[in-house]
């Protein structure tokens, strides 16, 4: 992953400036950002499936009705992001953000960085999996 210059310098504050107003202001400045983007794909997705054209035969209206559900997939994806995000906003508010919801530790600059609504650092992150990858084994599922 390539850092821009302003990555770069926060990655390189010592490990005492974690979470300091100047992390907190860049995390806030991306969050927005993210969420700004993900509100303006909804509504594109929202005045797409509200314009889609029915008719035709029924191969046009098979076709039409799975661009809707992947258009619906794909919003309910984004809402979930959008809610992730609106969450770290909220930590962010409260200051707990950048900070483990299991451990209470660091998450990272650099993990925060590529996910910025991070909740777990790596290793709490990778227990969960765990957990999960042995909750469905044990259900039989095969995902």
């Amino acid at each position: 992953m390539a850092y821009s210059a302003e990555e770069r310098r926060l990655l390189a504050m010592p490990d005492e400036a974690y979470m300091d107003d100047e992390q907190r202001a860049f995390f806030r400045r991306r969050l927005l950002d993210e969420r700004g983007i993900i509100e303006a794909r909804l509504q594109e997705v929202r005045e797409s499936i509200a314009h889609h054209e029915r008719g035709g035969d029924e191969l046009d209206q098979a076709a039409s009705e799975e661009e809707i559900r992947l258009s619906l997939r794909q919003a309910d994806r984004e809402t979930r992001l959008l809610r992730n995000i609106e969450a770290a906003l909220r930590r962010l508010d409260e200051g707990e953000y950048g900070f483990c919801e299991e451990t209470g530790l660091p998450i990272g600059l650099a993990r925060l960085m590529f996910r910025p609504t991070a909740r777990l650092c790596v290793e709490a992150k990778a227990r969960q999996e765990q957990r999960e990858h042995h909750y469905h084994k044990a259900r039989g599922d095969t995902r």
